[in-house]
């Protein structure tokens, strides 16, 4: 399979330049900039991008790659920061400039290569406040704007190339088309990843272990398709574990063993474990101490369930690509199946082999596979909801009060949000709910009750998201549902903050 290796110094959207190039079939993966000549070696990749990243490379500490990665004579594009390393090393100059942020129209001075197809300008998102002052050797302008004249530059004879903006990003017309023109018609890489090769890879994979298997599955798109890969590879070898910990949407514990047992095939153990987390999260405020307290009740449930219902050799996870990379775990290509000790508290005892088949995926990919593999469209729909459930949705101490007033704030959310045809335009929405009370009337009286706060946001991966525009009747309807329909709230709130800086979740 052909690949495009991404070398990440740390922009933002380091991760959307592989989604991109993801979406016209071309399997791109992301490395750390420092990987080793020998390992980007063995990934032969049919070429190589620089990401962009907040240093300048005049710095001393400027992060560098490995020199050897230029004698590779590979095609090679650098964005942004990637852009001014390629005019440094080969032997041009970068200096400070005014900040240029935001859109700049894009003068196309050469569209025969990289930027063919687009026609004569263009509106780029810039990002930067280094340019280059002067190219190098042997390299030519392809594009500029008003205050970068070497915005696109190129060396066709080596198939070298920088930009100072950011294709990646939806803030730039045209930006896939320029990626294509990259991968495709310079690299020539051909569009052989797709998700059916994907599950008929993975599941052949899969089935080759010997052993029994265990999967947590709480009901989301993510460890359900693990599971049902894997028991498309092994079959009855797979035992999947539902833990209710009372953090879930409202009824969401009865959908989800329906689901199971109603669709899929699958050995399935729900175990009702409300009380057992509710009194550990008794008192607790700190919202990483919350965080901490529902991984460690889970850890305590699934080692009881192994230790009486085993023996088992693997332990599956629904992790996916973002993750791996984000969590420091992968440095370098990803393995469908890796050996881990410990992994998320469990004991070494244990001795458990993980196995993640989707850990080289982005979410919208899972979702692709769920279709292929027959999951409903209800579920391939449904917002994502975090690890911690209504544990992060809920400020402050976790009370059964506060809990129940989340779930029905929540539903009537996505109740609203569905009849009015929002549902599946956003990423995600719910209704978090705190200590903070506010004064309200309700027939003729004063009332002290609580505040919600509504949160919806768009995202395509929920690396960036930013806040919907939603119609303000749309709002009002949903707020006097709200606080008709649960007693004890008074006002209504509609978070406006977008990631970055704010985040999804409140905690």
């Amino acid at each position: 399979m052909d690949r495009i290796v991404v070398l990440d110094f740390g922009s933002q959207y380091s991760h959307l330049i592989c989604r991109r190039i993801r979406e016209f079939s071309v399997y791109a993966e992301l490395v750390p900039y420092d990987i080793s000549i020998d390992k980007l070696r063995e990934m032969n990749p049919k070429g190589v991008i620089f990401s962009g990243g907040p240093s300048s490379v005049y710095s001393k500490d400027a992060p560098k790659p490995d020199a050897a990665i230029f004698q590779m004579k590979l095609p090679l594009l650098g964005i942004c920061y990637g852009h001014q390393l390629i005019v440094d090393k080969f032997g041009g100059k970068v200096k400070r400039a005014n900040k240029e942020y935001g859109h700049s129209v894009l003068t196309i001075d050469n569209n025969s290569d990289l930027l063919g197809g687009i026609g004569d300008s263009l509106r780029a998102w810039m990002s930067h406040g280094d340019e280059a002052e002067k190219i190098p050797d042997n390299f030519q302008i392809i594009g500029h704007t008003e205050r970068s004249q070497a915005a696109a530059i190129a060396n066709m004879q080596e198939l070298v190339y920088g930009i100072q903006f950011h294709p990646e990003v939806v803030h730039t017309e045209r930006g896939v088309q320029i990626l294509k023109n990259f991968v495709l018609n310079i690299c020539h890489a051909k569009q052989d990843w797709t998700m059916e090769s994907f599950v008929e890879k993975t599941v052949s994979d899969i089935s080759k272990i010997d052993g029994n298997v265990l999967c947590g599955v709480s009901g989301g798109i993510d460890s359900t398709v693990a599971a049902l890969l894997i028991h498309k590879a092994i079959g009855d070898r797979l035992k999947c574990v539902f833990v209710d910990n009372g953090l879930l949407r409202l009824d969401e514990e009865h959908e989800i063993e329906k689901m199971f047992k109603d669709n899929f095939s699958v050995n399935f153990t729900a175990i009702n474990a409300k009380k057992q987390f509710l009194d550990k999260l008794r008192g607790v405020t700190d919202p990483e101490r919350k965080r901490k307290i529902v991984g460690e009740e889970f850890v305590k449930i699934f080692t009881e369930f192994a230790e009486k219902n085993g023996p088992f050799k693997w332990l599956a996870q629904g992790t996916l690509y973002p993750d791996v990379i984000e969590s420091g775990v992968s440095k370098g290509p990803a393995a469908i199946i890796k050996t881990h000790h410990n992994v998320g508290g469990l004991p070494d005892w244990l001795d458990l082999q993980i196995l993640e088949p989707l850990r080289d995926l982005y979410k919208d990919e899972v979702r692709k596979v769920a279709a292929i593999l027959g999951v409903s469209k209800k579920l391939l729909s449904r917002h994502p909801f975090p690890g911690p459930g209504l544990a992060v949705r809920v400020i402050g101490e976790v009370t059964e009060k506060k809990l129940e007033i989340a779930k029905v704030a929540s539903k009537i959310v996505e109740d609203e949000l569905e009849a009015a045809g929002w549902y599946d335009k956003i990423w995600q929405a719910y209704a978090a709910v705190g200590d903070d009370k506010a004064v309200g009337v309700v027939g003729d009286e004063r009332k002290y009750g609580n505040i919600v706060m509504i949160r919806v946001v768009e995202s395509i991966d929920a690396m960036t998201a930013d806040w919907t525009r939603l119609p303000h009747d749309l709002l009002a309807k949903i707020s006097n549902r709200i606080t008709n329909e649960i007693d004890e709230v008074t006002w209504v709130s509609y978070v406006i903050s977008s990631k970055p800086p704010a985040t999804i979740e409140p905690q």
